[in-house]
This record gives C-alpha cells, sequence and structure tokens, in this order.
C-alpha cells in the first residue's frame, strides 16, 4: 500500500497529517510512504527527519497524488491556486482519502459531491464515534483539546482589557467574564485555560455531565433547561434539539451574553450542523471590545454572525471563526492528530490492504462518499437528500 503525505494548502495551517514518528510506524506496517517536500516544515518537523524515518520525499505534489493507494490529509480537499488545480482534480477513481471533511458544513456540499462524482473513498475523522475501542482514533477529541487551550489564548490577544484582576497604582482592575458554551473536551480546555489567566468563568451546556464537571473547573453553570431525555445523544454527545428547545436555550443565554467580555462557542452535534446559539441580537448586546471565539465553524458556528475562516470586528465585537486553530499551536496538534489519522489507518486495514466493514460502527459513521456515492447520513440531512 502507498501512502502519500501532502502539503496543507488551507493559508495558515502550519500542521501535517503524519510526523516523522508515525511515518516510521507506517514503514514497519510495510507501507510505502511517499511526504511531499517541505510538508513538516510549519510544525517543526523536516525533510531529513522524514527521510531517516523510511519516507521518499516527492517534490510535486501532482505525483504523489497520482501514485498514492491512500492520501493522509489534516482539511478537507481545497482548490490548489498554485497549481491552478482542485486537490479533487489530482486524484484518482478508488483512491482514498482520509482526512477532516466536515461534510454537513455548507461550505463543503459542493466539494462532497465533486469527491462522489470522482468516484473517491472519503472518510472523515469528524466522524469517529465516542466509544472506548475508537479512543485513540478520535482526532476531533485531540484536536479540541489544541483549540479549547490555543482558543482562549487567541482571545485574550484580541481582548483589549487584562483578563485578571489587576491591582495597580491608580486603582483595582476587574477579572473579565468568560463564557464557555458546549463544555466537551475543548469546551473544558477553554475553561482550564481560562481559569489560569484569571478570568470569571461562566459555563453552559445542556447536558448535566458536562456542566458538572466545568463547575469542577472553577465555572459557574448557567442552566440552559433543556430535559436531560432530550439533550444526551449516543456516546454522550450532545443531541440535536428541536427548533423549540433551541429557542429556549437563546432565550436563557441572552441574558447573560450582554455581561460577557469572552465568548467561547464549541457546542457540537456530531456529523450534524452545528446549533445556532448566538444571534446577531444577542451580538449587538455585548460590551465594545467583547470578543467571540466560534471553535465549532468548521460545521457551521454557534454564532450566526461568525465569519468562517477568518477574523472580523461586527456590532464592535471580535469575531474569530479560523478554522484551523489546531494549526496555530502545530508542533503539538501534529504529533496528537499524526497518532490518530495512522491508527485509525491501521484499524482499516487488513493484510496490507484497505477493507471497510459497513457494518462496523466506526467505518458506518466516517464513510462520507463510495462507489460514486454520497453515504453520509448527516450530510445527507444538510443537503436535504434524506
Amino acid at each position: 500500500m502507498i501512502v502519500g503525505i501532502p502539503r496543507e494548502i488551507m493559508p495558515g495551517e502550519d500542521r501535517v497529517s503524519a510526523s516523522p514518528e508515525t511515518v516510521k510506524l507506517m514503514t514497519q506496517q510495510g507501507w510505502t510512504v511517499l511526504v511531499e517536500e517541505g510538508a513538516g516544515e510549519g510544525s517543526f518537523y523536516h525533510d531529513p527527519q522524514y527521510i531517516e524515518a523510511g519516507a521518499q520525499m516527492i517534490k510535486n505534489c501532482e505525483d504523489l497524488y497520482n501514485k498514492a493507494d491512500v492520501i493522509l490529509k489534516v482539511k478537507e480537499p481545497l482548490m490548489n491556486e498554485a497549481k491552478g488545480k482542485h486537490e479533487i482534480d489530482m486524484m484518482h477513481e478508488g483512491q482514498y482519502i482520509i482526512t477532516f471533511i466536515h461534510p454537513a458544513a455548507p461550505a463543503n456540499h459542493d466539494m462532497v459531491k465533486k469527491m462522489a462524482k470522482a468516484g473517491i473513498v472519503s472518510l472523515t475523522l469528524d466522524g469517529v464515534p465516542r466509544i472506548s475501542r475508537a479512543q485513540n482514533l478520535d482526532a476531533l477529541t485531540s484536536m479540541s483539546t489544541c483549540a479549547g487551550y490555543k482558543g482562549i489564548l487567541m482571545a485574550a490577544n484580541y481582548l483589549p482589557r487584562f483578563m485578571p484582576q489587576m491591582f495597580t497604582a491608580v486603582g483595582m482592575v476587574k477579572p473579565i467574564n468568560t463564557l464557555v458554551i458546549g463544555t466537551g473536551v475543548g469546551g473544558l480546555q477553554a475553561v482550564a485555560t481560562a481559569k489560569r489567566l484569571g478570568s470569571v468563568l461562566y459555563a453552559a451546556d445542556i447536558r448535566p455531565d458536562a456542566a458538572e464537571q466545568a463547575m469542577s473547573l472553577g465555572a459557574k453553570v448557567i442552566d440552559l433547561g433543556i430535559p436531560k431525555e432530550a439533550a444526551i445523544g449516543e456516546g454522550g454527545y450532545a443531541q440535536k434539539l428541536s427548533e423549540d428547545l433551541l429557542k429556549k436555550e437563546r432565550e436563557v443565554l441572552k441574558d447573560h451574553v450582554k455581561d460577557m467580555d469572552i465568548i467561547f462557542c464549541s457546542a457540537l452535534v456530531p456529523g450534524e450542523l452545528a446549533p445556532v446559539l448566538i444571534t446577531e441580537e444577542m451580538v449587538k448586546s455585548m460590551k465594545p471590545g467583547s470578543v467571540i471565539v466560534d471553535i465549532s465553524i468548521d460545521q457551521g458556528g454557534n454564532c450566526e454572525i461568525t465569519p468562517p475562516g477568518t477574523v472580523e470586528v461586527k456590532h464592535h465585537v471580535t469575531l474569530v471563526g479560523i478554522k484551523n486553530i489546531p494549526g496555530h499551536l502545530p508542533t503539538s496538534s501534529t504529533w496528537m492528530f499524526s497518532q490518530n489519522i495512522y491508527n485509525f489507518l491501521k484499524y482499516i486495514t487488513q493484510d496490507g490492504q484497505i477493507v471497510l466493514d459497513r457494518n462496523d460502527e466506526i467505518i458506518a459513521k466516517t464513510l462520507v462518499t463510495i462507489d460514486g456515492q454520497l453515504v453520509h447520513h448527516g450530510a445527507r440531512l444538510a443537503m436535504g437528500l434524506d
């Protein structure tokens, strides 16, 4: 089996899908590993390290796509401006790709359809279920850890105020208020990081256990009033709510949003669009200079007006919609991600070949396109196909 590791082309994306450590593991499996020259530079993994680990370095990414049986990437296929070609157009029928696809997000619908039409077999790491045997495959959890930590640091940088309480010669500066919406892995890391920086903490999650974990870290929990049976889905993830319950949730949050200096949004439903929890009117109510960091933007975002992929100031509030926050922590995030994707590839490989058992829960929830068909349930729902 030939595994291809291309350089990521999203602007500002410094991660890579394989570290020298995982390249060595792959070559020990008997796989041939092709790495595009310079692919690891942004993560401070350099070409000589990959060569020492057993990789073959490829100068032209088109050659890599042409030769590989399976492509491992961090981000979904994109337009390669330098080549004047979309990455999908460099791929071939029957080729596998494993990456974060976020197929339910509207911005990715055309790309997903293009992959299906090209006959590409695609698997999305954001679909890995939260079950015991999938823990070491769970790149979403790994990247959420990175995003929670780095996202709060970014919010602190954009905030025009001190975060902690400060005693100065001219008087006392009060600490700022931070609200974390969605206290899964990323949210809890955000709570812990904001606490270290001296903020007053508030947290909201429709799942009682998740809210309790935030409280154990020092956050004041906002009760959203959502029944437990409606809130908790398979594997402990949040469940998709009805529009009536979402409206109820927004009404509760509205009373708190206006008092916050930082809002960190990380509420997600696996395989679905992220719920919109902060409306434009709620943003207008916030103090000038406040910051919203929306790490759920890959799946549409929790804030109605978060700009996808960038940072904008709207209604005097800084809205951070950067899609690759873990990419701003490239060495640590690459190390974690590369372990996850290697474990995933190893999981679906038998006797040196990829074998997809579609009755396996992990395969069923990560498979996006196969045999020219779009099969991902969340994407089909989002596109109105189911």
